[in-house]
């Protein structure tokens, strides 16, 4: 599948309100598109940068606004873990209580867990699809443009996901401590409501999906490619295709 396709797919697959967060691919192809004469180019390539640069400035806001949220709630779900299970319900009425509030964490912590997956993803799709078309920019024009946009590209806050990446790790450490049963489907059926339904689970097994996709190795891998996810990394995702419930990057 072409870039183009597969992120207009994964747009229409993600959160509601992320939807005008990403790469604005088409306009910015037919842009290169218009590009016809040297002349052309000179005065175009300004206008180009300008549109990349928004661009970024876009992915920069959005990506920072979602990982300070993501710092907070964290947090919170730490200190709402603590506050459930210091205390040992002694009752049958507390232990109602108990049952019930765990429940509601563990739906909380498997939604928070992949709506941090999908900011990683993110990330991924939006540097990828700046690759591409400034590969498309310097084919048509002859320009080099890509090389010194994609090396300030890589010093963005967007680019930048390990603070996420290590909160992924945490939940998942998290989740593994407090229900070491959730491997098995009918526990996540649970927690969600259903394995194939539309919530989050569903969308975070296609966003690591989408980043097998874009990482994998090819003939035209270069130093501007993601890394390639390691085979632990797609065991796992194959797992989900048959209701694996714990995506771990």
């Amino acid at each position: 599948m072409k870039f183009g396709k597969r992120l207009k797919q994964h747009v229409q697959e993600t959160l509601p309100g992320w939807h005008n967060m990403y790469l604005n691919y088409k306009g910015l192809k037919k842009h290169v598109k218009l590009i016809s004469s040297s002349l052309e180019c000179e005065i175009s390539e300004d206008e180009f940068v300008y549109l990349l640069d928004n661009e970024v400035e876009k992915f920069n806001v959005f990506f920072m606004e979602q990982e300070e949220d993501f710092i907070i709630r964290h947090e919170e779900m730490q200190q709402r873990i603590k506050r459930i299970i210091v205390n040992e319900p002694s009752s049958q009425e507390e232990y109602e209580s108990y049952e019930q509030e765990m429940s509601k964490i563990k739906k909380d912590i498997v939604d928070f867990h992949g709506e941090m997956v999908l900011l990683v993803n993110y990330s991924n799709i939006n540097y990828t699809g700046m690759t591409k078309i400034l590969k498309k920019y310097d084919k048509r024009t002859g320009g080099f443009l890509r090389l010194p946009f994609i090396q300030k590209v890589m010093e963005q806050p967007f680019f930048t996901t390990e603070l996420v990446s290590k909160l992924v790790k945490e939940c998942e450490t998290t989740i593994g401590e407090l229900f070491p049963a959730m491997v098995a489907v009918e526990e996540m059926t649970k927690a969600t409501g259903t394995v194939a339904g539309e919530g989050i689970f569903k969308n975070t097994v296609k966003a690591l999906l989408t980043m097998k996709e874009i990482r994998k190795g090819s003939s035209t891998h270069s130093h501007f490619s993601l890394p390639t996810l390691n085979l632990r990394d797609i065991e796992l995702i194959r797992s989900f295709q048959f209701s694996s419930p714990i995506p771990i990057i």
